[in-house]
């Protein structure tokens, strides 16, 4: 898909119990990102970010520094190929 950039990503410090998965879908919404986001049992956050290249930039922006309680200290993330699979960004549980 062009003109599409869709990451795969895990943050890791404070970013449970903080809001963070709250805060990315409302950073995603507003920035028409779409995909997913989740907690992980080990303490980490998971998400997906799919649209345009320059929206999810500014997701990623947002989420390196979170919430005003998280504290990210980590963030892992990979490039994958853009599916269109999503139609709206989603808190998972």
């Amino acid at each position: 898909m062009p003109g599409c950039k869709r990451v795969h990503v895990f943050f890791s410090g404070r970013v449970q119990g903080v809001f963070f998965r709250a805060f990315t879908r409302e950073v995603a919404l507003r920035h028409g990102v779409k995909g997913w986001v989740r907690n992980l049992p080990d303490g980490r956050v998971e998400a997906v970010f799919e649209g345009d290249p320059a929206a999810v930039e500014a997701v990623l922006t947002a989420c390196r520094k979170g919430p005003p309680l998280a504290r990210v200290d980590r963030v892992d993330l990979e490039e994958e190929p853009c599916t269109g699979e999503f139609e709206d960004f989603e808190i998972r549980y």
